[in-house]
C-alpha cells in the first residue's frame, strides 16, 4: 500500500478515468482525477502531489502545456503521459521535454503500475542524491570553515580560489587545525566534486602497506596476492587524493609518487600494464617540510610538484578571537547530534577556553565541548564542566608531597600578592609585572 503518496491524473475520457480509478484504488494511494486541463493547471500549482499523469490530447489545454508548467514549477516531480496510437511521436517529444515515460491507450493496468513504480523509485533516488549533496555542502562547504580572524579569512579566500583550479595543493599546520576539512572544502566546491575524495594517512601505514594501498597489486605479485586489487590512486581517478602527513613517507615512496604526478600514470605492484589517471593531489603535514627538503629527507622535485599552492592553517592560539565562534558552532553540532538543548556557555568557562593553549587545536576544543555536553547537567556549560587542566581546578587532597604545577604556583602567587595589597588589583598587577587586563583574565581563569 502507498497511503503516503498522492497522484493527480488528468484525462477528459470517461473510460480512461474509470480505468485509472481502479488502478489507483488497487495501488492504495491517495489520488485525484481531473477532467479539465484548465482546472488541472490551477491544481498542480499547489504542488501537493508526488506524481502527475496526464492525457496528451485534451480540448481546452493539452498535456504538453501541463507538462511544461509542472516541470517549470516542480522539476523533480515525475510526469507520465497518456497517448493514443496516433500520437506516439508527440509522446516521445514530451519525454524530450521532461516526461518520465508514456503509456498508450487503451491503458494496460500492469504496464502503468510498473511505470508508476519506476518513476517513484527514480524520484526517491533524485531526492536522496539532493539530500546527500546538501549534507556534503553543509559538512564541507565554505561555511564549515569557522572563523573571522584575518588569518582564517586569508585561508578562506585562498580555498575559494584554488577550488576551481586543477593545481596540486599542500596544506601546512599543526595537528588538529582542520587540514583535512580544508582539503574536503577544496574538493567539494570544485569541478571534481562529483567524483571521489579519498583520504590517506601516510603516517599511520607502514611503507610496504602504503605502496599496496596506493598502487594496488596484480594477482600473484606476492605471497597472499590471490586476486588483483585496485589501489587508491586508481579509485580516485577524476577526483582528489588527500595525502595526510606526507612528510612521513620514505624516499622510495616519494619516487613512485613523483612519477605518478609527472606522468599521470602508474603500474600496480607486480604489474606490467601502465594505468593512466587524472587525480588532483592535496597533501598535508604538521612538519616543517622545507626543513625536511633542506636536510635531504624529502625530495625537492616532489615538494615542488605537490606545492603548486600552499595553504597555511593558523593554530588556535594564533586566532583566539575565533574560539567563541567555534564553541557556539560545536554546541549547535552536538545539540543536534545528541538531541540536547544546551543554550550556551558561562563567561568564566569561555574565558578559560580562550586563555588555554590548545596543543590539539580545533580538534581538542571540539572534544572538550562534546565531553562537556555529555557530562553536564542544566542548559549552560559552566567552568565545572571543563577538564581540570583547562579550568585551573586541581584536586590535591590526600596527596602528600605533590609537586605543584606551574598553574598552581601561578595561582598561589597571585593570591599571595592580592592578599599583600589588600585586594588592590592595580597594585597587584604592578607587582606581578602585568597589566590589569591580564590580571583580570588570570583571576577569572583561576576562579579567584
Amino acid at each position: 500500500m502507498h497511503e503516503d503518496l498522492k497522484i493527480i491524473a488528468i484525462d477528459d475520457d470517461p473510460v480512461a478515468c474509470s480505468i485509472l480509478t481502479r488502478i489507483f484504488a488497487r495501488y492504495g494511494c491517495e489520488y485525484e482525477i481531473i477532467k479539465s486541463g484548465l482546472e488541472a493547471m490551477h491544481k498542480i500549482r499547489d504542488g501537493k502531489y508526488d506524481l502527475l499523469i496526464t492525457d496528451l490530447k485534451m480540448p481546452d489545454i493539452d498535456g504538453m502545456t501541463i507538462l511544461k508548467e509542472s516541470k517549470r514549477i516542480f522539476p523533480e516531480t515525475p510526469v507520465i503521459m497518456i497517448t493514443g496510437f496516433s500520437t506516439v511521436e508527440s509522446a516521445v517529444e514530451a519525454m524530450k521535454s521532461g516526461a518520465y515515460d508514456y503509456v498508450r491507450k487503451p491503458i494496460d493496468p500492469e504496464e502503468l503500475l510498473l511505470i508508476i513504480d519506476r518513476s517513484l523509485d527514480n524520484k526517491r533516488l533524485i531526492d536522496e542524491n539532493r539530500m546527500l549533496k546538501e549534507e556534503l555542502s553543509e559538512r564541507f562547504g565554505f561555511e564549515s570553515i569557522v572563523g573571522h580572524h584575518p588569518k582564517m579569512m586569508q585561508v578562506f579566500d585562498l580555498v575559494k580560489r584554488v577550488a576551481q583550479s586543477r593545481s596540486n595543493v599542500i596544506i601546512l599546520g599543526e595537528s588538529g587545525t582542520g587540514k583535512e576539512l580544508i582539503a574536503r572544502a577544496i574538493h567539494f566546491n570544485g569541478p571534481r566534486r562529483r567524483n571521489r575524495f579519498i583520504a590517506v594517512n601516510c603516517g599511520a601505514i607502514a611503507d610496504t602497506l602504503l605502496e599496496n594501498e596506493l598502487f594496488g597489486h596484480e594477482k600473484g605479485a606476492f605471497t597472499g596476492a590471490l586476486t588483483q586489487k585496485s589501489g587508491l590512486i586508481e579509485a580516485a581517478n577524476g577526483g582528489t587524493l588527500f595525502l595526510d602527513e606526507i612528510g612521513s613517507i620514505s624516499e622510495a615512496m616519494q619516487i613512485r609518487l613523483l612519477r605518478v604526478i609527472q606522468e599521470r600514470s602508474f603500474y600496480r605492484v607486480g604489474g606490467t600494464q601502465e594505468i593512466s589517471v587524472d587525480v588532483r593531489f592535496i597533501s598535508a603535514t604538521n612538519k616543517d617540510i622545507e626543513m625536511l627538503v633542506e636536510e635531504g629527507k624529502f625530495r625537492e622535485d616532489l615538494y615542488h610538484r605537490l606545492n603548486v599552492v600552499t595553504i597555511t592553517v593558523p593554530s588556535l592560539k594564533e586566532r583566539r578571537e575565533d574560539i567563541p565562534l567555534l564553541v557556539e558552532h560545536f554546541i549547535k553540532k552536538f545539540n543536534a547530534y545528541y538531541g540536547r538543548s544546551v543554550k550556551g556557555i558561562t563567561e568564566d568557562a569561555l574565558n578559560s577556553l580562550v586563555q588555554y593553549d590548545w596543543k590539539g587545536n580545533v580538534r581538542e576544543l571540539e572534544n572538550v565541548i562534546e565531553r562537556a555536553i555529555n557530562l553536564m547537567e542544566g542548559n549552560m556549560i559552566t567552568i565545572a564542566n571543563l577538564p581540570d587542566h583547562i579550568s585551573g581546578r586541581y584536586e590535591t587532597k590526600g596527596i602528600k608531597g605533590k609537586t605543584p604545577t606551574l598553574r598552581e604556583m601561578e595561582k598561589t602567587h597571585i593570591l599571595n600578592v592580592l592578599k599583600e595589597t589588600a585586594g588592590d588589583r592595580a597594585k597587584a598587577a604592578e607587582i606581578l609585572g602585568i597589566d590589569k587586563t591580564t590580571l583580570w583574565r588570570k583571576t577569572r581563569r583561576y576562579g579567584i
